[in-house]
C-alpha cells in the first residue's frame, strides 16, 4: 500500500482548504438573500439539534462554558463588536438613505392616478403638450369626475429656477428648485397636500405655495416674503406638506408661470395628471389616448412613472453602500480571525480536555461559532442602534433622474434594513468563527495539551 508523499498532502489539503472557501462563500450569499423566516427556521432546527442529540447537547455546554468567559476576554471581544458595528453601522446608513430617497418618490405615484407627456419623452422636464392637447387628454374615458362633474385632471408646467440654499452664500450657495404651475384640479387630484401655513395661491397673480421640504432648504422661504423668479418678483403666501417629493417644490399659476418662462406659456404644459375611476381604468384610458390620431404621447401610471425616476439614484446609492460595507466586512473580518484564533490558542487546554473525555469536533466547531456569531450579533444591533439614532429621520437632498431641481427627503431606517445590517454581522460572524473552529477542532489533543 502506497502512502500519500507531502505534495500530495499539501495539494489535498489546498483543495479541501479551496472547497470550503467556495462552499462558504455560497452559503453567506444564500444566507444574505433570506427572508427573517428563513432565520427563524434555522435557529428552530438548531435548538432542536442541541435538545435532542447528544452532540447538540454537548455543542451546548461548551457554548455555556465559553459565553461564561467572555468577561475574562471583553478587550479581544471588544474588537469583534466593535469592528461588526462599524460595518453595520456605515451599512444602514447608506441603505437608509437610497431606502429613504425610493420611499419619497414612491409615496408621489398610485395605481389609480395617471401622467400623459409628449411621445417619447423621458420626464416632464423635456415634455410640451399644447392646449389642444390637454382638452383631448381631458375628454377621454377612465377620468374620475368631481363634485361638479368636471374631470380631475390637472394639466402642469415644470421648469427649473435658482434660489440660494439656506445656510450658505447667497451669491455662491445657488441650488437648483422645481416650479410647478397648476390649477385648481392639483388640489383635488393629490389629496394629502395640505397648506400648513397660509393660504393657496390667487389665479392670476404672481404668488407661490411652496412645500415644506423647499422650505427647509432654501432661504428666505416663507409665508409674505418675495422671491425672485425669472427676473419677476413672486410673493410666497402658503406653506405645504405632502410627504412625498412634491414637498420640494413650489407651486404657482400654470398660466402665470407660463409666461414668465415660455415663449407662449400660457397656451403649453409639460404634462397632465389625471386621477382614474380606478386602477383598472388605467389600461383603457392608455388604449384611448394611444389611437387617437390627434395625440401623440406617452401614458404610464404615476406610481410607475416615479418608481423609475428613483430606481438609478437608488441603485447607485445601494451599490455604493455595499461596496463600501463589504470592504469594511473584509477588515472586521480579519478582526474577528485573529480574536478567534487567539482564543482558541488561549483555551488550547480546555478544548484538549474536553475532547479527551469524550466532547467531538463538531460540538466545539459549533460552540466557538456560536460564540463568534453572538458578539457578532451584538455588534450588528449595536451599529444598527447607533444608525438608527443618528440617521432616522435625517434629512438630505439630491438631484432627481428626469429633473433639474433637487428633492428632498430622509433617511428611513426601515426594519428590513435593519434586518439586512444584522445579515451582514451575523455573516461576519460565520465567517470569523469558522477557521479558528476548525483548527480546533483538528488539533490533536496531544499536540493542544503541549502548546497550552
Amino acid at each position: 500500500m502506497r502512502w500519500p508523499d507531502v505534495e500530495e498532502r499539501h495539494a489535498m489539503k489546498f483543495l479541501i482548504g479551496l472547497l470550503t472557501l467556495i462552499v462558504v462563500i455560497a452559503g453567506v450569499f444564500v444566507f444574505l438573500s433570506l427572508p427573517w423566516q428563513g432565520l427563524v427556521v434555522l435557529l428552530v432546527l438548531l435548538g432542536a439539534w442541541m435538545l435532542l442529540t447528544r452532540r447538540g447537547q454537548q455543542a451546548a455546554q461548551v457554548t455555556g462554558i465559553g459565553v461564561s468567559t467572555l468577561g475574562q476576554r471583553l478587550g479581544s471581544s471588544a474588537v469583534i463588536v466593535i469592528g461588526i458595528a462599524g460595518v453595520v453601522g456605515v451599512l444602514v446608513a447608506m441603505l437608509a438613505m437610497a431606502n429613504g430617497y425610493s420611499e419619497t418618490l414612491r409615496r408621489s405615484g398610485s395605481g389609480d392616478t395617471a401622467i400623459v407627456m409628449r411621445g417619447a419623452s423621458a420626464s416632464e422636464v423635456s415634455s410640451v403638450l399644447g392646449h389642444d392637447a390637454t382638452v383631448v387628454i381631458e375628454q377621454a374615458p377612465g377620468i374620475a369626475k368631481d363634485e361638479a362633474g368636471k374631470p380631475i385632471s390637472s394639466p402642469e408646467l415644470v421648469v427649473a429656477a435658482n434660489l440660494p440654499m439656506k445656510g450658505g452664500d447667497p451669491e455662491q450657495d445657488v441650488g437648483s428648485v422645481t416650479v410647478r404651475g397648476v390649477g385648481d384640479m392639483a388640489w383635488k387630484l393629490r389629496t394629502n397636500a395640505k397648506i400648513i401655513a397660509g393660504r393657496k395661491f390667487t389665479p392670476g397673480l404672481r404668488e407661490l405655495v411652496v412645500g415644506k421640504g423647499a422650505q427647509r432648504q432654501y432661504e428666505g422661504i416663507d409665508v409674505d416674503r418675495e422671491l425672485k423668479l425669472g427676473n419677476q418678483i413672486w410673493k410666497v403666501v402658503g406653506i405645504f406638506e405632502s410627504n412625498d417629493a412634491m414637498e420640494s417644490e413650489l407651486w404657482g399659476d400654470a398660466d402665470v408661470v407660463g409666461s414668465t418662462y415660455r415663449p407662449n406659456g400660457s397656451n403649453s404644459r409639460s404634462s397632465v395628471f389625471v386621477r382614474l375611476t380606478g386602477a383598472d381604468a388605467f389600461e383603457p384610458f392608455k388604449a384611448a389616448l394611444s389611437s387617437d390620431p390627434r395625440l401623440q404621447v406617452d401614458v404610464d401610471t404615476t406610481a410607475n412613472y416615479f418608481g423609475k425616476q428613483s430606481e438609478g439614484t437608488t441603485k447607485m446609492i445601494t451599490v455604493i453602500g455595499i461596496v463600501v460595507g463589504a470592504i469594511m466586512a473584509i477588515g472586521a473580518v480579519f478582526g474577528a480571525l485573529n480574536t478567534m484564533f487567539a482564543a482558541v490558542a488561549t483555551r488550547a487546554r480546555e478544548i484538549a480536555t474536553l475532547r479527551a473525555i469524550g466532547f467531538r469536533g463538531v460540538p466545539v466547531v459549533v460552540a466557538i461559532m456560536l460564540e463568534t456569531m453572538l458578539l457578532a450579533l451584538i455588534g450588528g444591533a449595536l451599529g444598527g442602534l447607533i444608525a438608527w439614532l443618528v440617521f432616522n429621520g435625517y434629512t438630505a437632498s439630491t438631484m432627481t433622474a428626469g429633473t433639474t431641481g433637487q428633492l428632498m427627503f430622509t433617511f428611513n431606517v426601515a426594519p428590513s434594513v435593519l434586518w439586512t445590517g444584522i445579515k451582514w454581522a451575523l455573516a461576519i460572524g460565520f465567517i470569523g468563527g469558522l477557521y479558528p473552529a476548525l483548527r480546533a477542532a483538528r488539533l490533536p489533543v496531544t499536540t493542544a495539551l503541549r502548546e497550552s
